[in-house]
């Protein structure tokens, strides 16, 4: 079989050499191609934005394609870097009954890729299938050899053919009119793979039909990749003096956490809002209206009288301090991510000088946020209609400015309330100066705005995991995030926020947590947790999925060092989940995600496949996970797992490794399997290539 055409912008299973293309002239006024194309993949839902992709993520090239009666078509994705390589790459039919193809890329460049679908008669194709029949049958043997041996002859004729490609076809073809070669020798040349490869890489094409060229925006790996660690600064160092007042830390003082958060395996410090906070109306503990003088305030209430959105608070120190903390994360291999709030304590600076930017009551007030019947009495919502120009201009100002303190990601605050068409044009603004620059959407919102938000072009969104725990709630999800919605949506994965406990991590104890960390770490390609989670913070306010003392309105005191020594950490476990992560491609995937079969219905299992072709190190990976999602118990079964997702035939045996315990077995399609939700809930397993 011919050798793949290497390429440095892509990875693929199936390029070929490519070729100018000459189509088929299309009628005017009719709207199908000679051969029809329809319902291609990546796409977004309408046509209005472009698929996204990130740097070597792998991407199914899928279409529809079909033309009248029994003869053979052939499909080929053409497709044309940032820089202008173009690589063409043969699709293979899925075998579906559906007339669809498919092939999977992994783009390696960042950019806005050019990608279109061309479709054609593939005369070998249909001449073989036709051959095979016949000759076997006794059905105009004569009359298939030649129209063989002439194709044959055609195809060697080709000026770009290889030599010995020509040697070999010229020799097949005088073999189909040897009058000494019967008729099962001719169908040996029938059959021959070689040949078949031959015009597999360089078919004899005609009526070649071209699909309109579509977009595909790559953007880089973090942009789709990434373990997230969300802290408080003012927590880290935050000093209890003899009075019962409490001295913040500072972002010299957080630094000092940076080591431990990289030595857990993280890639990313997501950061609350480190701006002033509001005076006026702050909120003290666990959201009461009654703060007192040494209560710190929601860092979401942002402004005061020491300045708005482009200024630090005071407490963790100036501008230069926090360019430090940032240099002092990149030295430890981590990325800082800044919360964007377009939100105003009454005391901000922008209600004085642009009162305009908010909504005014009949009785001369400033409405506050609302969620009703909640009230947020410590924050003013931003009108973006008043004056949306102005509005504009200031917020892009403010995120340049945080780029040129170092920041490339920004998590953004409920963008679900503002309007969609501000963050498109936000968005498409700073990537076009700035295409490293990652948006995350914080939208615990409806299934529309979720997804048009990702669509307008947030590079990342959170998502309804926190609350599928079921096993048919979790496969689900994972189906729609891995296949209904993985052309525009990448979901961030986090298990807990300062404001999300959920139920089952309230009663589900430690097994809960080792629950849901392996789900998130391995189903998604991002992931997060919020500080205290590997201390198994699991006390909620009551009536509430919130937890107590939220850490939002006042300081948390941790002794991280100690838990860990007496072995009440959660972050050795943490920290296993993200070497497992970056030793293995597969899982840093957030396509091709397949779901298995178990006997009960508390057992998740899925795998997760990279093959060879599309692995930065030339070697597939294959991972099995198997999750008992009920942390209240030990359970047993039968799970169910298609081999063939990774190339195996059914019925054979393979070689696991359990990469959290260090187990070893021997598995086929159907295997006993017991988890322990007190012990180990969970399987992380290796397929092992056998020798």
């Amino acid at each position: 079989m011919a050798t793949p055409i290497s390429s440095a912008s892509v990875r693929s299973s199936a390029e070929i050499p490519a070729r100018p293309i000459k189509p088929t002239r299309k009628d005017p006024g009719v709207r199908n191609g000679r051969i029809p194309i329809g319902g291609f993949r990546p796409s977004v839902p309408g046509g209005r934005f472009a698929p996204s992709a990130f740097v070597g993520e792998a991407v199914p090239f899928t279409v529809a394609a079909f033309r009248e009666g029994h003869d053979r078509i052939g499909v080929h994705l053409r497709l044309t870097s940032p820089s202008g390589e173009t690589t063409l790459h043969r699709l293979s039919p899925l075998g579906d009954g559906f007339d669809r193809w498919s092939v999977t890329v992994a783009p390696l460049e960042q950019g806005s890729w050019k990608f279109r679908f061309e479709t054609f008669a593939d005369e070998y194709a249909t001449w073989q299938h036709a051959a095979a029949l016949k000759i076997e049958a006794g059905v105009d043997p004569i009359l298939m050899r030649e129209m063989g041996a002439r194709l044959l002859e055609t195809a060697a004729g080709e000026r770009t053919r290889p030599a010995e490609q020509k040697t070999a076809l010229l020799s097949a073809s005088r073999s189909l009119r040897d009058e000494s070669v019967d008729d099962d020798g001719a169908l040996i040349v029938v059959r021959d793979p070689g040949i078949a490869a031959f015009f597999r890489d360089r078919p004899l094409a005609s009526l070649v039909t071209a699909h309109e060229e579509q977009t595909l925006l790559v953007e880089r790996e973090r942009a789709g990749v990434g373990a997230w660690y969300e802290f408080f600064p003012r927590s880290e160092g935050a000093v209890r003096e003899e009075d019962g007042t409490v001295r913040s830390g500072t972002f010299r003082t957080a630094a000092n956490r940076l080591p431990a958060v990289a030595a857990m395996g993280f890639d990313v410090v997501y950061l609350p809002p480190i701006h002033p906070i509001g005076e006026v109306n702050r909120k003290g503990p666990n959201n009461t209206l009654d703060a007192g003088p040494g209560d710190p305030g929601s860092p979401w209430a942002i402004g005061s009288a020491a300045g708005g959105h482009d200024a630090v608070h005071p407490d963790l120190g100036t501008l230069e301090d926090f360019r430090a903390f940032v240099d002092a994360a990149s030295a430890q291999g981590l990325e800082i991510a800044l919360d964007l709030a377009l939100q105003a304590a009454p005391d901000h600076p922008w209600v004085t000088e642009h009162p305009e930017w908010f909504t005014t009551l009949p009785d001369g007030s400033i409405a506050y946020a609302e969620n009703p019947p909640k009230k947020y009495q410590d924050i003013y919502p931003v009108n973006f209609d008043n004056d949306p120009q102005g509005i504009r201009a200031e917020v892009l100002r403010v995120v340049h400015h945080w780029i040129r303190q170092g920041v490339k990601i920004f998590r953004v605050d409920n963008p679900h309330t503002k309007p969609l068409q501000f963050w498109e044009w936000l968005i498409r603004t700073v990537n076009a100066e700035h295409p490293d620059v990652v948006f995350l959407a914080e939208a615990f919102t409806r299934p529309a705005p979720l997804q048009a938000l990702a669509q307008s072009g947030f590079q990342q969104s959170y998502s309804y995991f926190t609350w599928r725990n079921t096993k048919s709630e979790l496969e689900e999800f994972f189906s729609w995030i891995s296949d209904e919605t993985a052309d525009y949506m990448r979901p961030n994965l986090f298990v807990n926020t300062p404001d999300i406990l959920t139920e089952y991590l309230q009663f589900g104890g430690r097994p809960a947590y080792k629950v849901r960390a392996a789900l998130a770490a391995t189903a998604g390609a991002s992931y997060g947790v919020y500080a205290g989670y590997e201390l198994f913070e699991n006390v909620a306010r009551p009536g509430s999925e919130e937890n107590i003392d939220n850490e939002k309105y006042e300081y948390k005191f941790r002794d991280w060092a100690g838990a860990e020594a007496a072995g009440d950490s959660l972050a050795p476990y943490l920290r296993r989940l993200n070497e497992i992560r970056r030793a293995h491609p597969a899982l840093r995937q957030l396509r091709g995600l397949h779901l298995q079969w178990s006997d009960d219905d508390a057992i998740l299992a899925y795998v997760k496949h990279l093959p060879a072709s599309l692995s930065s190190s030339g070697e597939a990976d294959t991972i099995i996970v198997v999750v008992n999602v009920d942390p209240h118990s030990a359970r047993e079964t039968t799970v169910h797992i298609d081999s063939a997702v990774w190339g195996l035939p059914r019925g054979h045996d393979y070689d696991v490794e359990d990469l959290l315990t260090g187990g070893h077995w021997t598995w086929n399609e159907h295997n006993f399997v017991r988890l322990d939700a007190f012990a180990e809930p969970v399987h992380i397993l290796h397929v092992k290539a056998r020798s």
